[in-house]
């Protein structure tokens, strides 16, 4: 298999591609990946070949897979509107390049995996949602809705587009509890709000497993089409060539156990609370992330028989190796 990953150096597209790598040495396939880049300079394992945004516009390479995962992260900064715009460009600017590379090309990838997240879904409070659940408009889900609508346009080309809707990852080398790790290991960590927000997360070796699940369900599928009765895997889309994907544990948590659990396996106490109106005022808009929660459930995966190595958050983090 030849891939091609944007955001391939990031904390998801370097797990993916070191975890793809062992699977095919293991089974002595061929495979060949691919980091697009802005730095022709940046510093890169040497059997992963590097490629510019400028090299890709004269390419004439062809990639089985092309997975997209370019983007600023979302809580990094509060959102301002010069932040919006950021978050925005840093997803649409490298699809747009990707579409273009597809349109060109001779031999079409079969499979145009696009990231996405679960605040597609908006605000819901602590409703189950699926795949085939609507949404409710807020900055989040316009960011998501702009960058799938866009991704879907590969499908002009004859390319089917899995969109993945990620949620919270658990890994203590990135995302979210990287951050957390510092105060909670301090002894001042504790829930936000009243803490009975709803977390959708998923281990970073599940969020991995999941996607070459996806990638592999459809390279061996050559019509791109799925068997309804046996894989649901296809929700909300009129087009067939478009199949939608929420990468989360089966077993979403509130905020208050999600604290309580990493004060266990930390073996710190979480007694502090940051109250909603102090988050509000430190984060802004952006505090709707803490504050408002999500249940979202990964209906898709499980439909199409996909098993989670992590069913709950406590053996997510029994997992991990941290540094003290």
């Amino acid at each position: 298999m030849n891939i091609l990953i944007s955001g391939g150096s990031g904390f998801l597209g370097s797990a993916f591609s070191y975890e793809l790598q062992r699977r095919y040495q293991e089974m002595s396939k061929d495979l060949q990946i691919t980091w697009l880049t802005r730095d022709s300079n940046q510093a890169h394992p040497s059997d992963i070949t590097m490629m510019t945004y400028d090299e890709l516009a004269s390419s004439d390479t062809n990639f089985d897979v092309i997975l997209n995962l370019a983007g600023a992260g979302i809580a990094d900064a509060r959102w301002s509107d010069a932040r919006k715009a950021q978050l925005l460009a840093s997803r649409m600017k490298p699809t747009e390049s990707l579409l273009s590379f597809i349109a060109r090309s001779s031999v079409k990838p079969q499979l145009l995996v696009s990231g996405s997240a679960i605040g597609w879904y908006g605000n819901q409070g602590d409703k189950p949602l699926t795949e085939s659940s609507g949404f409710q408009a807020d900055f989040a889900h316009q960011l998501c809705d702009d960058w799938e609508k866009l991704a879907r346009q590969a499908t002009e080309s004859g390319v089917a587009v899995a969109l993945v809707r990620t949620g919270v990852v658990i890994h203590p080398t990135g995302g979210m509890l990287s951050k957390l790790l510092t105060p909670f290991k301090m002894g001042v960590g504790g829930q936000l709000g009243n803490g009975q927000q709803i977390m959708s997360w998923i281990s970073r070796d599940d969020w991995v497993s999941a996607v070459i699940f996806i990638i592999e369900q459809h390279l061996n599928d050559t019509t791109h089409h799925i068997n309804e009765d046996t894989q649901a895997a296809r929700h909300t889309t009129s087009n067939k060539d478009v199949t939608i994907y929420n990468l989360t544990a089966p077993n979403p948590v509130t905020n208050h156990i999600f604290t309580k659990t990493l004060g266990a396996w930390l073996h710190r106490p979480t007694f502090f609370t940051l109250p909603e109106f102090l988050l509000k005022l430190m984060f802004g808009e952006m505090s709707t992330l803490l504050i408002d929660g999500q249940k979202v459930l990964p209906q898709a995966l499980l439909d199409a028989g996909f098993e989670f190595k992590h069913q709950t958050l406590k053996e997510a983090l029994e997992q991990q190796v941290i540094k003290e």
